[in-house]
């Protein structure tokens, strides 16, 4: 059912010595949701999921997976998650079937379903015509998508996957992307990433985290509000004196970017059509008016670059 909150991370820490990789950390992830996990490298995003999926142990905080704790109760949480490390798992040596039907075994997935298991897993992912091939003679992308096909072979309702696109061409960065959309139809998704069009083309919901902290959290409906900027930008091929353009109704300052182009930076009280007749009668010759936007980038840039340091812990451990 939509809205069922799937996983609960609470007041969340990770240590290592006196260096803090994460400090308190708290977040949910709906059933139904693709959630994109966003942070420059050595923010802490690989070390969040890393304990979420259960592969390291918090200093302190609680995770739960589908109502069952991480840690007291690690077999129940699991077999609810499926995980895409950043450096897949795979097993150079087999050929994709090979690696699949091992991956059912882990799962503990019955005899009469192995079969269809891996079927279903090879279907969903592009794999039909690569299944008899090794595994270390694909191309990286190809070897994405068998790292996602273990991931969800057992059809777990999370789906956790840790900078799945990271090496891929465009082409294939574009598949995987189509692919993660598709499995947000019958998953709830983490997608980890520090690159920003990823979360905008597939992600309902995004948290930023720097230096440890969550930074920002916003449905993606909400990020689009808040990017959305009271300013125009405006060419003028006759423009006006400064303190005729200042005086007009809702222009609060603006700024000149040179060959008569200004950014205007408005109230509410700008009406963009009585701008436009007010050029025409003047003979100011307007040829471009556009609302000016925000952008994520910005937004994150904002945020992660306050300062330059940053709170990696040795070996990668903070990324």
């Amino acid at each position: 059912m939509s809205g069922e909150t799937l996983i609960q991370v609470e007041n969340l820490y990770r240590d290592y010595g006196s260096l803090h990789a994460l400090i308190d950390i708290n977040l949910t992830l709906n059933r139904g949701e693709v959630l994109g996990f966003l942070g420059p490298n050595g923010a802490g995003k690989s070390t969040t999921m890393q304990i979420i999926s259960g592969n390291l142990a918090p200093t302190s905080g609680q995770v739960r997976i589908n109502g069952f704790d991480i840690i007291d109760e690690p077999r129940q949480a699991k077999a609810a998650l499926g995980f895409l490390p950043e450096q897949p798992p795979l097993y150079h040596e087999l050929t994709v079937n090979e690696y699949l039907e091992y991956c059912v075994k882990l799962n503990r997935i019955p005899g009469p379903s192995a079969a269809s298991a891996v079927n279903k897993a090879c279907d969903r992912c592009g794999l039909g015509d690569v299944r008899k091939r090794l595994i270390g003679n694909l191309s990286k992308g190809y070897q994405q998508r068998v790292g996602i096909a273990q991931a969800i072979i057992h059809t777990p309702e999370v789906v956790i996957l840790d900078e799945p696109t990271v090496g891929l061409d465009p082409i294939q960065i574009r598949e995987i992307r189509d692919l993660i959309r598709e499995l947000g139809n019958d998953h709830s998704v983490i997608l980890s990433t520090h690159i920003l069009p990823e979360v905008q083309s597939t992600c309902d919901r995004v948290i930023i985290i720097n230096k440890g902290k969550i930074a920002l959290e916003d449905s993606l409906a909400g990020l689009d509000s808040r990017l959305q900027q009271n300013g125009f930008i405006v060419s003028l091929a006759n423009p006006p004196e400064s303190e005729q353009l200042a005086a007009l109704n809702g222009i609060n300052q603006y700024e000149q970017l040179g060959a008569g182009r200004y950014l205007l930076d408005c109230d509410k009280e700008f009406n963009p059509a009585e701008f436009s007749s007010t050029a025409v009668n003047n003979n100011w010759q307007l040829t471009e008016l556009a609302p000016q936007t925000g952008s994520l980038e910005q937004v994150f840039i904002d945020i992660t670059c306050s300062d330059n340091h940053t709170n990696e812990a040795p070996g990668g451990a903070g990324s």
